[in-house]
């Protein structure tokens, strides 16, 4: 880490345990990312109800190239009471989740779900089985009946569906045609 863990306390008395203890758990961090270049801790004790006893507010800050992981970490609504060491745990596994989240989104290993196009149903060849549809822009699309999610027979010209776009042997062709309802959802 290029710079040392700096540990806040806010409505907390200052312990150098504690601190030590952040200072650990942010060197943990290291094995996950080890690019980091900064972490901020702040420890705050917002309620002071003796009723339910003590409960912490820890905010982890990790500073890395192009980015900063942040985790907040509230008590739950009905905790009644709670070890500072848990709850500064509790904190510091959470920025180690967001941070292995972090190399895999820096790696291209986050899977990204491609969205289906859109288009509208511009001719139909029952005894084909087949027909074409157009896409918003304008481009004139083949589809083969065993495509169609929810049914040829279904299907009319003019009707909205989604679809994914391949390439066939004779060019680009939909697959997963599926009816799409007036606000974009899926018809039943």
């Amino acid at each position: 880490m290029e710079t040392p863990v700096q540990v806040t306390f806010h409505d907390v008395p200052v312990s150098d345990e504690i601190e030590r203890m952040c200072w650990r758990e942010s060197e943990k961090l290291e094995r996950y990312h080890g690019q980091i270049t900064g972490c901020h801790v702040l420890i705050a004790q917002p309620h002071r109800h003796h009723r339910k006893g003590n409960l912490y507010d820890i905010r982890v800050s990790v500073v890395i190239p192009g980015g900063e992981v942040v985790v907040n970490r509230t008590p739950r609504e009905h905790a009644s009471d709670e070890r500072i060491e848990l709850a500064i745990r509790e904190a510091f596994d959470t920025a180690r989740r967001r941070l292995e989240d972090a190399v895999r989104r820096r790696r291209g290993l986050v899977k990204e779900h491609d969205t289906p196009a859109h288009g509208r149903i511009t001719r139909l060849d029952p005894l084909q089985g087949s027909g074409y549809l157009t896409t918003a822009d304008g481009r004139e699309i083949y589809f083969h009946a065993n495509s169609v999610l929810d049914g040829f027979e279904e299907l009319e010209v003019g009707k909205e569906v989604r679809f994914h776009e391949e390439q066939g042997e004779r060019g680009p062709q939909a697959s997963s045609v599926q009816s799409v309802g007036r606000h974009g959802h899926r018809l039943p």
